[in-house]
């Protein structure tokens, strides 16, 4: 079974979204003379870096040939929850219930969404975007359509606004959060797991794998990185706001999806992944630049899915 790669060697569509982020580089540097500019770079990276943690869970999902439609309000919900519990008055230590209790919601979501789909075997596009639903229905009810008075605790804002030497605390995260994911599936059973089970389940039930625990495990850990993207960026806005996870959906997918991971599961590098995220970011800041409106890019984000998925569908072969 083919490993994963990530800093030591590169796939096909890893080489060519480097060649499209350097294309992309040289006309943004020549439409804005700032772009290249580190500083401009660096600011670019810190916001690629919330979108990457939601891609890496993601991608972990993906991988089993599932999808998780509830990251737009499992970001929102866990982090009005942590904000919520830290109040308007932040106490040091105490108020840093609330990072766990944000932390632990993006866990239960991904363990309702995993239990439902490998144990009631609901199809996850169905069962999560109920999920998702569901979560909104109650965030609404909790708080209506505005975000309570509260603010982030000093770990969040450290984590999500801070720098430590020089560089944005949120881009050190996401680097955790990577070394987490790439340990797990190059250096893990689990991951080897992951790999045979969105290949072929059945054939992977029959090895003797416990495709059921697989399916919850995967979609626990995209409802964690969620939740830690969901913490970021409250960190970096200094409240959490209804809707703010939004954003992260559809470019999440393209970004898995573009950095060469089948929809249909069984085949993805995370290298691609992060290079997805990359150049997801910066047409992102070309298309801001440019001052196009927020639905231009969703359908950016929407026709690099379907493109993908129409080339997979034409590369995999017929059963």
């Amino acid at each position: 079974m083919r490993a994963v790669s990530f800093v030591t060697s590169f796939d096909g569509p890893t080489k060519a979204i480097a060649l499209a982020m350097l294309l992309l580089l040289a006309v943004g540097g020549a439409y804005y003379h700032q772009f290249l500019s580190p500083m401009y770079l660096v600011q670019q990276l810190q916001n690629g870096a919330f979108l990457g943690i939601v891609a890496a869970g993601a991608m972990m999902v993906i991988l089993l040939g599932h999808i998780d439609l509830s990251v737009p309000w499992t970001i929102t919900a866990s982090a009005t929850l942590a904000t919520a519990l830290v109040g308007t008055n932040p106490e040091a230590l105490v108020s840093e219930r609330g990072l766990v209790a944000g932390l632990g919601a993006g866990l239960l979501i991904g363990l309702v969404n995993g239990l439902g789909v490998a144990y009631l075997r609901i199809p996850s596009m169905i069962w999560t975007l109920v999920t998702n639903n569901i979560i909104l229905g109650v965030c609404v009810f909790y708080s209506g359509f505005y975000a309570l008075r509260s603010q982030p605790s000093p770990v969040m804002s450290a984590l999500g606004a801070g720098r430590l030497f020089g560089i944005p605390c949120a881009i050190l995260v996401w680097f955790a959060v990577s070394a987490v994911i790439v340990f797990l599936l190059r250096r893990s059973r689990t991951g080897r797991y992951i790999y045979a089970v969105g290949t072929h389940e059945p054939a992977a039930y029959l090895s003797g794998i416990d495709t059921r625990k697989v399916i919850v495990f995967a979609f626990v850990v995209a409802g964690l990185c969620s939740a830690v993207a969901g913490m970021l960026l409250t960190g970096y806005a200094g409240q959490s706001y209804q809707r703010m996870g939004d954003p992260y959906l559809l470019p999440g997918i393209a970004a898995v999806v573009l950095g060469g991971s089948s929809l249909f599961g069984g085949r993805g590098s995370y290298s691609g992944t992060v290079a997805g995220v990359l150049l997801i970011t910066l047409i992102s800041s070309m298309l801001s630049i440019m001052q196009a409106p927020e639905a231009a890019k969703q359908i950016c984000y929407g026709v690099v899915i379907i493109l993908m998925v129409g080339l997979y569908s034409r590369a995999t072969p017929a059963n």
